[in-house]
C-alpha cells in the first residue's frame, strides 16, 4: 500500500466522545448556506460526501492523511504508470445491490470525462481486472490516491442514473441513505443499517440550506438547527451568549481571494494586479469584518497548509501610494472626477461575488471604497456564485471575490493543479499561464522525493506571490454553532465530512 500523502493542518475539535445519558432524540438537523440543486456528483458531490451518502475509493482523516475507503489498499507499478485498487468486500449500495469494480469504474470514468480534478491528471484509462480497479497513466503521478478522495470522485450506484446516463437519484454506500430530496433546499436521511462500517448512532438526519446568515443564526438560537455552519460575525458573537449553544472558529485551508482576469487589458501586466493587492486593506477587513485580526492574508496559502505556507515570503502589504505609482507607470492618470483614465478609457470594472458567505459582500464594499480612493471605479454585483465560473468560461469576468478551499483534495496539489495548471480554472487563474508553475506542479504531483517536492512547492508559492493571478485577502475561520447536548461532534478542518455518523444525544 502506498504511503499516505497528507499534510498536517491542526487537530480537529472534538466536543465529546462518549454518551453521558440515555438518548432522548434520534434526529440531527444541520444548516449551512449551500444549496444542493443536483443529483450529479460532479455538481453536488461536496454536499453528498459531507453527508456520508456516497463514499470514495480513498478516504482521509482530519489531518489530510489518506486512509482506506471503498478500496482497502492500493499499489503502483515500478514505472509509476499503473495503479491498482483492491476493493472492500461485501459492501452494498442503499438499493441493496452489491458494490463492485464495474460500478466504481463507471463512476470514475464519468468523473474523468467531465471537467474536474481527474481531468487534470495524466490518466489514460480506467478499467476492471480481477475485481480490482485499474488506472493507467501517461506519466507517473504519485498524488493520484489523493485525487480519488475528492468529492467529485464519489461512487454512486448504477441505479442512480437513468438509461441516458443522467443522474436521477442519490444512492451510495455511505452510513446514511436519502429518504427525501427537495432540491435545492433540503435532504432527509436515515441510518443505513446494512452499512459496511460502524453504524451511525443517530437514526435520522436533515440537511437544510439557508442562504441568509441571519436565518441560520435564528435557527440555531431557536433550537430548530442542531449544528449551523458559516455564521456571520454578528450572529457568531450573539450565539456565544446563548445558553445551550457552543460556538467555535476553526482555522481551515480556505482563503478569501480575488480572482483577476489577467487577459483583460487593465490587468495583463503583473504591476496592475500588484496595485490591486496594495490597495486591499487586509488588516482592517480582518479586524472589522471577519473579526479575526490574525487572519489578514500575507500570502495565498494559509498557515493551516503547513507544507505550502512559506515563512520566507514577505507578507503582502497595503500601500496606496505605491499602488498609485505602479498604475502611473502603466499610463493611468486621474481625470477630473478622480477616476483613472488611459487612452480615453476609464478604469471602471465590475466585481462579482455572492451572499452565501455573508462576509463577501461586506469585503466587496470595503474594496469599493478603498479602490475609489486609488481612482478605480468598482461596481459590485452580488448574485449567485455560479456567475463566477460562468464569467470565467465566457470571458466576461473582470474580478471576482470568493472563498477557495485548498484542502478539497487531501494533498493540496489537487486544488493547485486545478487552479494554476495549464489553462487555469473556474476558481483559479484566468487568462494567466506560467510555464515554470506548470512544470513545478507536475513535479510536485509526480515525485516521492520530499526535498524535491518542497523545492517546487516553494517555487509555485513564490511565483504566485509575485504574479498574483489570484490575490489573497483574508484567511478563513470556519465558524460553527452546536447544541451543547449533542455529543460526538468533530469539526473537520478539511470540510470533507460533517461527521454525522459519530454524533449522539447526551440527554
Amino acid at each position: 500500500m502506498m504511503k499516505p500523502i497528507g499534510f498536517a493542518i491542526g487537530m480537529a475539535l472534538a466536543l465529546s466522545t462518549t454518551p453521558l445519558f440515555a438518548e432522548t432524540k434520534t434526529d440531527v438537523t444541520i444548516v449551512s448556506p449551500w444549496e444542493v440543486a443536483s443529483f450529479d456528483p460532479a455538481v453536488a458531490g461536496f454536499a453528498i460526501q459531507k453527508l456520508q451518502i456516497m463514499e470514495n475509493l480513498v478516504d482521509a482523516d482530519e489531518t489530510g492523511a489518506l486512509r482506506p475507503g471503498l478500496a482497502t489498499e492500493w499499489m503502483v507499478s515500478e514505472d509509476g504508470l499503473t495503479w491498482e485498487f483492491i476493493l472492500r468486500k461485501d459492501v452494498t449500495f442503499h438499493d441493496g445491490t452489491l458494490f463492485d469494480a464495474q460500478a466504481a469504474v463507471a463512476a470514475l470514468t464519468r468523473a474523468w470525462e467531465q471537467p474536474g480534478v481527474l481531468k487534470k491528471t495524466p490518466v489514460t484509462g480506467i478499467s476492471e481486472a480481477d475485481g480490482k480497479v485499474v488506472l493507467t497513466l501517461e506519466t507517473p503521478f504519485t498524488a493520484l490516491p489523493a485525487f480519488l478522495a475528492h468529492a467529485t470522485t464519489i461512487i454512486p450506484s448504477p441505479a442512480a442514473f437513468d438509461a441516458t446516463g443522467t443522474p436521477v437519484a442519490l444512492i451510495g454506500t455511505g452510513a446514511f441513505k436519502v429518504t427525501e430530496f427537495t432540491p435545492p433546499q433540503s435532504i432527509s436521511m436515515a441510518r443505513y443499517d446494512a452499512y459496511w462500517g460502524e453504524a451511525a448512532k443517530i437514526e435520522t438526519a436533515t440537511y437544510l440550506a439557508a442562504g441568509r446568515a441571519e436565518t441560520r443564526a435564528l435557527l440555531a438560537e431557536s433550537g430548530d438547527a442542531d449544528i449551523v455552519f458559516t455564521l456571520d460575525p454578528s450572529g457568531y458573537n450573539h450565539l456565544q451568549h446563548v445558553d445551550g449553544i457552543e460556538t467555535m472558529a476553526v482555522p481551515i485551508p480556505r482563503v478569501v481571494a480575488l480572482k483577476v482576469n489577467a487577459s483583460h487589458a487593465f490587468f495583463d501586466d503583473a504591476r496592475a494586479r500588484q496595485a490591486l493587492s496594495l490597495a486591499i486593506p487586509r488588516v482592517g477587513i480582518a479586524k472589522s469584518i471577519t473579526r479575526f485580526p490574525e487572519a489578514a492574508a500575507g500570502q495565498l496559502f494559509p498557515p493551516a497548509l503547513d507544507t505550502w505556507h512559506s515563512k520566507d515570503l514577505a507578507p503582502l502589504e497595503t500601500n496606496l501610494d505605491q499602488a498609485a505609482a505602479l498604475l502611473a507607470e502603466l499610463g493611468w492618470a486621474k481625470g477630473e472626477d478622480g477616476i483613472l483614465t488611459r487612452d480615453g478609457e476609464r478604469f471602471s470594472i465590475t466585481l462579482r461575488t455572492f451572499p452565501d458567505r455573508p462576509e463577501l459582500p461586506l469585503i466587496a464594499t470595503a474594496l469599493q471604497d478603498t479602490w475609489r480612493e486609488l481612482g478605480i471605479e468598482l461596481e459590485v454585483s452580488v448574485a449567485s456564485y455560479s456567475e463566477i465560473p460562468a464569467g470565467h468560461q465566457d470571458g466576461s469576468l473582470h474580478v471576482a471575490l470568493y472563498a477557495r478551499n485548498y484542502g478539497l483534495t487531501p494533498d493540496p496539489v489537487g486544488s493547485v493543479l486545478q487552479d494554476f495548471g495549464k489553462g487555469g480554472g473556474d476558481w483559479g487563474a484566468m487568462g494567466w499561464d506560467n510555464a515554470d508553475v506548470a512544470k513545478a506542479i507536475e513535479i510536485i504531483a509526480s515525485t516521492s522525493d520530499q526535498t524535491l517536492r518542497g523545492e517546487n512547492i516553494a517555487k509555485v508559492a513564490g511565483i504566485l506571490h509575485q504574479e498574483l493571478p489570484v490575490i489573497p485577502v483574508v484567511w478563513y475561520q470556519h465558524t460553527v454553532s452546536v447544541d451543547k447536548k449533542l455529543g460526538g461532534v468533530v469539526i473537520d478542518p478539511l470540510q470533507r465530512s460533517y461527521g454525522l455518523s459519530t454524533m449522539f444525544w447526551t440527554e
